[in-house]
């Protein structure tokens, strides 16, 4: 057929990993699940591998973001502040992040659902997929807001 892609170049395709699979220093895949073989660093919004992070270690580096050199945040506080800054710079990940806090009541904050989905709106419109992913859940079950399935599902696709 002229025109038709050859198989082999088909069945090649569509492999790339999304941006948040592989790690920023050393451009390798995380292995999955990547929550349990990566950290996000609150300063950058960054997912680096924990290889990276132990190399940075072993290389005298302490408590040090492997990928910003930032100190590493350890209280509640300190961690909302990094990433107030990052969602103040318009960071969709950062944007997200704090949604998902406000959401779960995580940090130290209240659980202020109608935040959370104000946050989780504005990530969708800077980009972010699990923003698009929580916003379609909550409007497909009616979950802190007003029920809506045709909103839900334009969110999930």
């Amino acid at each position: 057929l002229p025109g038709a892609v050859p198989e082999e170049e088909l069945m090649n395709s569509g492999h790339e990993l999304p941006e948040g699979y592989t790690c920023p220093l050393c451009c390798l895949p995380i292995a999955l699940p990547v929550a349990r073989h990566s950290s996000l660093e609150t300063c950058c919004m960054k997912t680096v591998c924990h290889g990276c992070i132990l190399a940075s270690r072993k290389r005298g580096m302490g408590k040090i973001c492997a990928f910003c050199r930032t100190p590493t945040a350890h209280s509640d506080a300190s961690i909302l502040a990094q990433v107030r800054k990052r969602v103040d710079a318009r960071d969709p990940v950062a944007t997200e992040f704090l949604a998902g806090a406000y959401y779960r009541g995580n940090y130290g904050l209240q659980q202020d659902i109608p935040r959370a989905i104000e946050l989780w709106t504005e990530a969708a419109l800077l980009g972010n997929l699990i923003a698009h992913f929580n916003l379609g859940r909550m409007y497909f079950k009616g979950e802190g807001v007003e029920k809506d399935v045709a909103r839900g599902i334009r969110h999930l696709q």
